[in-house]
């Protein structure tokens, strides 16, 4: 994968690191981890300037979100609980839990979306529950937009900096990314178990 995306920027330029950045968002596997990186080490080379590669990071980033903020929107709060009434039992999942997640959304959304632009792992995710939570358009690409120039800043420097061994980084971060993925898996099958326990107990 990284001689394909070194191509690709090697043959589109800046135009590929803004179309990498947008695959990134819908394709996880794709990592952000490794092409901002590669990018920097272009910009080391001399081939780009940093500022552009910052730029066109950010900005793919930013419209690579928009496609799972959309899907959130359309299905909406209002559907999801209504799904969850009638099939969410076998999830211990009900419109009320529904309620509360999209509530907790609504007061640390904007936080969410901020930080979590910079977390491995699920930071293609939050568009969302962003979505599905009206988070109005232009505060989510606001904060969208902070926390991803912030994320692909860090990672172009790194690779500027790094030169050749550019890919160290996505050595670090790669694994760093599937434990906070596993952490939010096993937090979700913890919060199942308990959910199933209350629910024998009730019974």
């Amino acid at each position: 994968m990284t001689e394909w995306i070194q191509n690709l920027m090697d043959s589109m330029g800046y135009l590929g690191i803004l179309l990498l950045m947008i695959l990134e968002n819908v394709f996880p596997p794709i990592p952000s981890e490794l092409i901002m990186p590669s990018a920097g080490f272009a910009a080391a080379r001399g081939d780009m300037t940093l500022g552009m590669v910052i730029l066109m990071g950010t900005l793919g980033s930013v419209i690579g979100t928009l496609p799972l903020y959309y899907i959130g929107r359309a299905f909406g709060e209002d559907k999801l609980v209504a799904w969850a009434d009638k099939h969410g039992k076998w999830l211990t999942l009900s419109g009320k839990d529904i309620k509360k997640a999209d509530d907790w959304f609504d007061r640390h959304g904007t936080k969410a979306v901020l930080f979590g632009r910079m977390v491995p792992g699920i930071r293609s995710l939050l568009s969302l529950p962003a979505g599905m939570s009206e988070m109005p358009l232009p505060k989510f690409l606001i904060y969208s937009a902070i926390g991803s120039a912030l994320w692909s800043a860090a990672l172009a420097y790194a690779g500027y900096a790094l030169g050749e061994n550019y890919d160290r980084v996505e050595q670090y971060v790669g694994p760093a990314s599937k434990i906070i993925l596993g952490v939010v898996v096993v937090g979700a099958i913890v919060w199942f178990i308990r959910r199933k326990r209350e629910q024998g107990q009730g019974g």
